[in-house]
């Protein structure tokens, strides 16, 4: 006789969720916090790498490799771009082929072998050029193009690894738990709060100890320990796998999205059936796939309505190939993409402005007065002045603003998601301000000195000074990346959450990219004709509170831009007259507070990573 505690569907998690081995997961022996505290030190391990390398890179690259300050600029930047640009490829593999656990499996073990060949490389005098001489700066030798191309295979591997592992780490970690669960659904809130206490904690812990060991120990060992502990963390990981929960790969929303736009412009030369019902849609909700249900038929982007013109010649279009004819569904779903890119384009600059934080920041920094007695400050430690504004003003945010805003606006969430994204904005302008005026102050004091034409001197100005706009950046990052994270998420459709992510992460990657693209514009338009330009080697010779005015006013002009775009937007809720997209996702609905309504009113707190 089968006992019937085994067969009880109560032990099993609910959902598409199953054990290693195909089979429906027993609550009771996968999953839970067993699982889900491998994958916090997993997070906190990538957290370690990432933030250990690119808060540091640029003073390694001017100092030891030679390098002008703009090109050790553009190559942080760029990596950092490449990462989250990589985060989209890390995505679309485990959502179509190889699901979220050998995803991070994989390219986790990339990632820490990408940090271990830029300790090697960083500790081989061989792939180092010969120091400079103190008489004689300005014939310092640059690394050469063998030195370069090591630096760049383990940066690129770095960020292969770093951002595949990024778009997944997350999800899985919420798998762990199930939501349908009244006891385990609870456990979600303190998951996240955890999840996002590791990212605090391996940020913290990079820009302190890691930053300091790099400049006063060795750039080896330095490297050498995040890249041990995310080899350790990937082992562990793996030698775990018959803990977790896994749901199979269920597809790609960019096959969708594709297949709506093909399909629209095969029916180009057609015309609209004057009315809207005429047009193809799915008879049965359950056979458009798990968590979607039928939208209603909006009047935008009616050009993209082509695509579900139903051709009298079809017998049956719900048997048709969806690249020739798509439901309304499916279009209105491509439609809520859409619309979301013009607030999309103008969060690319908030994250512009932070790439300056890893770069010419640390840059100034390195000119400045660092001492406390005997003990010199690291230059990019400064960066924790970023994470405590992230901490501080997120904790005034849910605890002060949010609270009073409800009260004052009746709205449950406080303050909406654009609201939130425009204060981010305002305040990376505010903090571009204040290093414009700091920068000129400091070159006053270097002109005052006689120092503006020496090299690798000291400005009798403290660091402190740079605290404002350190802090500025990270009181921005507060409001912006948690707007952005729930705009992105809660306006997309439902079962499209995984490209709205992709979309948040892609205005990161933008965001470095376009620091990339005016630094080497600013160089190349103001060094010439045997002027040094706005970014020489020698900042004082230079003015950077020039291209700090410049990201000022791209921030303005950037701002009154999002003003319009979010006058004119139209909340989900608003365009659809309320209408939910889905009652089978658990988590349908993220508001404000980064939190998740869950069936039966109760809220679950979520939190994600940069």
């Amino acid at each position: 006789m089968v006992d019937q505690e085994q067969i009880n569907p109560s032990n099993f998690a609910s959902g598409d969720v199953t054990d290693k081995y195909g089979n429906p997961a027993d609550r009771a022996k996968t999953g839970g916090w067993f699982a889900a505290a491998i994958i916090l030190g997993t997070e906190l391990s990538e957290r370690m790498c990432v933030i250990g390398i690119s808060s540091n890179l640029v003073t390694y690259l001017g100092g030891a490799l030679h390098l002008s300050n703009a090109e050790s600029a553009n190559i942080v930047t760029n990596f950092m771009g490449t990462l989250y640009l990589l985060s989209l490829v890390g995505g679309f593999l485990a959502d179509s082929i190889l699901g979220r656990f050998k995803t991070i499996v994989i390219f986790g073990s990339i990632q820490a072998l990408g940090v271990c060949l830029l300790a090697i490389s960083t500790s081989l005098p061989s792939l180092q050029p010969p120091p400079c001489s103190e008489n004689h700066v300005e014939n310092c030798v640059p690394a050469s193009g063998k030195m370069m191309a090591m630096l760049y295979v383990s940066l690129y591997m770095t960020a292969l690894g770093a951002g595949s592992v990024k778009a997944n780490v997350s999800g899985f970690g919420s798998d762990q738990f199930d939501v349908e669960d009244p006891k385990e659904s609870g456990k979600i809130i303190f998951f996240f709060n955890r999840f996002y206490f590791c990212i605090s904690m391996g940020s913290l812990f990079a820009v302190t100890v890691l930053v300091y060991i790099q400049d006063n120990v060795g750039r080896g060992l330095g490297y050498g320990i995040p890249s041990g502990s995310m080899a350790f963390c990937v082992l562990l990981f793996l030698v775990c796998s018959n803990k977790y929960r896994y749901r199979r790969p269920a597809g790609s929303p960019v096959t969708r999205i594709a297949q709506v736009f093909v399909a629209a412009w095969r029916n180009r030369k057609r015309s609209l059936p004057s009315d809207p019902s005429l047009l193809n849609e799915n008879e049965y909700g359950d056979a458009m796939g798990p968590g979607r249900e039928r939208i209603s038929h909006t009047d935008q982007l009616l050009c993209l309505d082509k695509a579900a013109i139903v051709n009298p010649s079809m017998n049956d279009p719900a048997k048709q190939s969806p690249w020739k004819i798509a439901t309304v569904t499916s279009i209105e779903e491509v439609k809520m993409v859409v619309k979301l890119m013009p607030i999309w384009s103008t969060c690319i600059m908030f994250w512009t402005v932070y790439s300056q934080i890893l770069t010419f920041s640390v840059e100034q920094a390195n000119t400045m007065n660092r001492s406390i007695g005997s003990f010199q400050i690291p230059s990019a430690s400064l960066q924790v002045f970023v994470v405590g504004g992230i901490v501080f003003f997120t904790t005034f945010s849910e605890k002060v603003l949010v609270p009073t805003m409800r009260h004052w606006t009746g709205r449950p969430q406080g303050i909406t998601s654009l609201q939130r994204i425009s204060v981010g904005l305002f305040l990376s302008m505010i903090a571009m301000l204040a290093a414009a005026l700091v920068e000129k102050k400091r070159l006053d004091v270097a002109l005052q000195h006689g120092l503006a034409n020496k090299e690798n001197v000291i400005v009798p100005l403290s660091v402190y000074w740079l605290i404002p706009q350190f802090l500025l950046v990270g009181a921005g990052e507060a409001f912006a990346y948690v707007g952005q994270l729930e705009f992105f998420i809660k306006q997309a459709p439902v079962s499209m959450k995984s490209m709205s992510t992709g979309l948040f992460l892609s205005t990161l990657s933008l965001g470095f990219f376009w620091s990339s693209l005016l630094v080497t514009l600013v160089n190349g338009l103001t060094g010439h004709g045997g002027s040094p330009g706005w970014l020489p080697d020698n900042l004082n010779r230079g003015r950077l509170d020039y291209f700090y005015w410049l990201l000022t006013v791209l921030s303005f002009l950037n701002l009154l831009i999002f003003f319009v775009f979010a006058h004119f937007y139209k909340y989900k809720e608003e365009s659809t007259g309320g209408q939910k997209e889905s009652k089978t996702f658990a988590l349908k609905e993220i508001d404000s507070r980064g939190r998740a309504e869950k069936p039966g009113n109760e809220e679950l707190e979520i939190y994600s990573d940069v």
